[in-house]
């Protein structure tokens, strides 16, 4: 079987030929508009707040949250640029051992912005273990 599939975009896609079971559901966070993004980016600044990161990682990741908070504040933020900072983020909290420490405060609003970032955020969700 062939299968031609177009650009998706969105939330969770099952492209199956046959029969498909899951077992414990499915999900998925996405967000369309840009005072959404925007309020996402207030929650995961909070989060990384409430995180208490080493003082060896703080300083970048207030930066790179600074730069995305300018980017998604923007009339049309670039995808690409908000991908960049959210991968750079991540790999920071991750080698803070603040995803671990946190659990789904931090990871929530991460989730949603990767998904509202598309195929881009990809490797983001790969690294939160989605």
């Amino acid at each position: 079987m062939v299968f031609n599939i177009g650009s998706q975009q969105g939330g969770v896609f099952n492209n199956v030929a046959g029969d498909q079971t899951v077992h414990g559901g499915q999900s998925s966070h996405y967000t369309a508009d840009g005072q959404d993004v925007r309020t996402l980016v207030g929650e995961l600044r909070s989060a990384v707040d409430q995180a208490q990161l080493p003082p060896a990682v703080a300083p970048e990741v207030a930066a790179e949250l600074d730069s995305l908070d300018a980017e998604v504040a923007q009339p049309e933020p670039d995808r690409e640029a908000v991908a960049g900072r959210l991968t750079r983020i991540t790999r920071l909290l991750t080698s803070a051992g603040a995803l671990v420490a946190a659990g789904t405060g931090l990871l929530g609003p991460l989730s949603a912005l990767a998904g509202w970032v598309g195929t881009l955020g990809r490797p983001i969700l790969q690294a939160l273990g989605g």
